[in-house]
């Protein structure tokens, strides 16, 4: 999480915006690519084994999230007790795919821009016009196609990599990303996303990494500690427990320093 990374990262985005905004035809050949003419489908869409694969990737980067999630309620169940995981992963990993996955994807771009998947569009035997990327006038009404909330999922695999040991970084890396570019292209191959869509989710999630990244960890001003974190937590759910515990009789005891 390098500003080397932030730059490749902010160059591609340029180049692939540019030039399929130019040529937008471009995104049609890439989809033309999974496409059969003669049965007017998407084959690998009605293939078993690939569904499983894709409710599989889903599943698969959600496993990174729960560790945070459970220890975010035992915390709120016990605010007495300290996290079970390190404060600013929990900050980190939540609100990194909250904001990816969550909010810029599902929330705004793919409710209000009305960009229609590469399987209802005419030149794939659908009855809708395609557009290009950066044109959010087309006919989908909802849940549309720019960009890819199943990319966006994958590609946030960077940020548990980004926190893992140092000796190990690499490898978390080249994995996150090799399984972010396989799960973009299922959905390329079943006529779910276009190129472009994948690819803006990828780079998108990328960015939002990197400046959590920054906020959280690197930058003097706004970096904080995982105590923070703990004595945070503990002082905003402390009230509820300690009104659980007179509902059902049992005394608190002192409430613990912070």
């Amino acid at each position: 999480m390098n500003r080397t990374g932030l730059f490749i990262a902010l160059a591609l985005w340029l180049v692939i915006g540019v030039v399929f905004g130019l040529y937008p035809e471009l995104d049609l050949k890439l989809a033309a690519l999974f496409f059969d003419p003669a049965t007017k489908t998407f084959p690998l869409k009605l293939n078993d084994w690939a569904g499983i694969a894709r409710d599989a990737a889903v599943w698969v980067s959600w496993a990174f999230v729960l560790p945070s999630l459970i220890a975010l309620v035992v915390k709120m169940i016990r605010p007495d007790r300290p996290l079970m995981v390190s404060g600013r992963a929990i900050v980190f990993l939540l609100v990194t795919i909250i904001m990816s996955a969550g909010i810029l994807t599902n929330l705004t771009f793919k409710s209000y821009w009305g960009r229609p998947r590469p399987v209802v569009v005419t030149e794939f035997a659908g009855d809708q016009q395609f557009v290009a990327w950066w044109d959010p006038r087309g006919d989908c009404e909802r849940n549309c196609s720019f960009f890819s909330g199943e990319g966006a999922t994958a590609f946030w695999t960077l940020a548990p990599a980004a926190l893992a040991p140092p000796a190990w970084r690499p490898l978390a890396y080249a994995g996150a990303v090799v399984f972010g570019l396989t799960t973009s292209g299922l959905r390329m191959a079943f006529g779910g996303h276009f190129f472009t869509d994948v690819a803006t989710a990828g780079l998108v999630t990328f960015v939002v990494i990197w400046f959590g990244f920054a906020l959280i960890y690197r930058w003097p001003r706004t970096r904080f500690s995982d105590e923070a974190v703990d004595a945070a937590l503990t002082r905003l759910n402390m009230p509820a427990y300690r009104l659980r515990k007179r509902l059902f009789g049992r005394k608190t005891g002192p409430a613990p320093s912070i």
